[in-house]
């Protein structure tokens, strides 16, 4: 099951994976495509229109999805927004909250009980490499939620393991990536960014190797590396730096 799947990342995975044996299950907010991609891809797809920033709609996804004892999960759908915090818009940030951690707890959660009971499964949940530093200015609630996203998965992988659980559980921490999400965040990446299906082929590769965290270009886990060894002052300043650049350029 592939949340998000519409566009973007998500339409890449949707993409590499129907070469493959699977059942698709292909979740997003906008059926005209679903249909459309369920028509491109050419396999077995079951296709459901969801919001996933309304809590009772991830529940009843679940209900809908629960007796396909789903072995791979890939929870991608997520949006962000750039700007200052005191001028943005609560509606949108909340709505932020709410696909970005919530949807994705929940998700998580209720399909991972069924893959710990069986002794398999996989699950991806998309972050970014914002989710690895230590905050970022003028995309401040962005990055909140995709730290939130990586302490979240680090810290049942880790679980996972103690308990000797065949389970999988993964983050994608891409940097720019060349999707939807600029229009949506109203940015422009300041930085050189890959393609949706280069970032999809080496993150499916590295969960193949059960990877953790998955950072699927070399300029990005270089700063990531730098991040870790440099005051968190200046972490937060050079993340300021780069969101500034994104969104003056408007």
């Amino acid at each position: 099951m592939i949340t998000g799947a519409s566009s973007g990342i998500g339409k890449e995975f949707a993409k590499a994976l129907s070469t493959g044996e699977y059942h698709l299950i292909l979740v997003a907010r906008r059926e005209e495509r679903l249909i459309a991609l369920k028509d491109q891809l050419g396999c077995e797809c079951t296709i459901i229109t969801s919001d996933l920033s309304q809590r009772e709609q991830c529940y009843d996804l679940y209900d809908k999805v629960k007796d396909f004892n789903i072995e791979l999960l890939i929870n991608n759908a997520g949006f962000g927004d750039c700007g200052f915090f005191v001028e943005g818009d609560l509606e949108k940030e909340l709505d932020m909250l709410n696909v970005n951690v919530k949807a994705l707890h929940i998700l998580t959660k209720l399909i991972l009980k069924q893959m710990y009971h069986r002794n398999s499964g996989y699950i991806l949940n998309v972050a970014s490499s914002a989710g690895l530093f230590p905050g970022g200015p003028y995309m401040a609630s962005y990055y909140a939620t995709k730290a939130y996203v990586t302490s979240f998965t680090q810290a049942i992988a880790k679980e996972l393991k103690d308990m000797n659980s065949s389970v999988y559980i993964g983050c994608l921490c891409p940097g720019p990536v060349h999707t939807e999400f600029n229009y949506v965040a109203n940015v422009e990446f300041s930085l050189k960014g890959i393609s949706a299906a280069e970032c999809v082929r080496y993150c499916l590769k590295m969960m193949k190797k059960k990877k953790i965290v998955i950072i699927p270009s070399l300029i990005m886990k270089l700063a990531v590396v730098l991040g870790k060894i440099s005051p968190r002052s200046l972490c937060i300043a050079v993340a300021a730096h780069q969101q500034k650049k994104k969104f003056y350029r408007k």
